[in-house]
């Protein structure tokens, strides 16, 4: 998001078009023009919290999200939101930019999140919470909070979660071969978020809760570049 557009304090909300899976980000005109100063009442807010602060506080956010989704029966309702939120995030920058901006106004804040809830289609738990989160100021921590409900959820299935990174995209046929492997090692079903990272050349970085193995050709060389150094 550029400087430009915070600085004129133009208020960005990002339209979900799920018939082409697209994120499109749409910037309602600003109130003042380019390059105008900002207003001395702007409030601002430490958005570098430590991660174990930002996972306490998202944390608490979706404990109470789970436990009003579970209570009013509406849970497969919450994970289709999560699902939606999690993929607007990872496809958009814009999106990603706005959570964790400081320059913006409650208000503003605040129309921003409802207005991606009513785009997105969202549920009036996942509506009110981003509401709620941008009223505390806290919009900053909603990829912690997509996290913390999805293992919630997952947890609630008897699933657990295996966070695998590899060089390429995994296909569908490779994500659920895993899955399976998985599955026959831990003893319960696997739900697997896969990203990638092309540094690691192959294979692959699996982690399972406090368990994590390492296959990748990147951590291998890194251990045959030790061991030469060892062996000079």
């Amino acid at each position: 998001m550029s400087q430009g557009i915070a600085t004129a304090e133009g208020v960005c909300y990002i339209a979900l078009e799920f018939a082409a899976r697209r994120v499109l980000t749409t910037c309602l005109r600003p109130r003042k023009t380019w390059g105008a100063k900002p207003r001395a009442h702007i409030e601002r807010v430490d958005v570098s919290e430590p991660a174990s602060i930002s996972n306490g506080i998202a944390g608490r956010y979706a404990t109470a999200v789970f436990e009003l989704a579970k209570e009013g029966k509406s849970l497969k309702a919450l994970e289709t939101d999560i699902a939606v939120l999690a993929e607007a995030i990872d496809a958009s920058d814009d999106l990603r930019g706005f959570f964790s901006s400081p320059v913006y106004t409650r208000e503003e804040m605040g129309r921003a999140a409802i207005a991606v809830a009513e785009k997105a289609g969202f549920s009036d738990i996942m509506k009110n919470a981003l509401a709620l989160m941008a009223e505390n100021r806290r919009l900053f921590v909603v990829p912690q909070f997509v996290a913390a409900v999805k293992a919630a959820i997952a947890a609630e299935k008897g699933e657990v979660t295996a966070e695998v990174v590899t060089a390429k995209a995994l296909t569908k046929t490779q994500a659920d071969k895993l899955a399976k492997t998985l599955k026959a090692q831990v003893g319960k079903d696997v739900n697997v978020e896969a990203s990638v990272d092309e540094s690691l050349i192959g294979g692959m970085i699996v982690k399972v809760g406090s368990r994590m193995v390492d296959t990748s050709i990147k951590s291998k060389l890194a251990a045959l570049q030790n061991t030469m150094k060892e062996v000079g």
